[in-house]
């Protein structure tokens, strides 16, 4: 029973990354986004993984907290991408590209 529990609220609490991607793919922008708060995420997932490992109680609860890191981890990658998109809108502009 703990298990499932522990399962429904990992699933839960990762049903936004999806739609997180999305913006950020869609979006093209890092405007909004946080690195830190990205990365306090991913380190919990980290931590709850090795938790799992370390207490020998692997199940397919760790799946759930696989795919969430990995959905996170890809957010961060889209972070980086989008920044470097924002500079290079920024640059454009700043060279006469825009009228602000």
């Amino acid at each position: 029973m703990t298990q499932a529990l522990e399962a429904a609220m990992v699933l839960c609490f990762g049903l936004s990354w999806p739609m997180s991607l999305l913006k950020s793919w869609r979006g093209r922008t890092a405007k909004g986004k946080s690195l830190p708060f990205l990365l306090a995420i991913d380190l919990g997932y980290v931590a709850g993984i090795a938790a799992k490992l370390l207490a020998g109680s692997v199940s397919y609860v760790l799946v759930f907290y696989m795919v969430n890191f990995l959905m996170v981890s890809a957010d961060v990658a889209l972070y980086f991408r989008n920044r470097t998109l924002d500079r290079q809108v920024a640059l454009w502009q700043q060279e006469g590209g825009a009228a602000d």
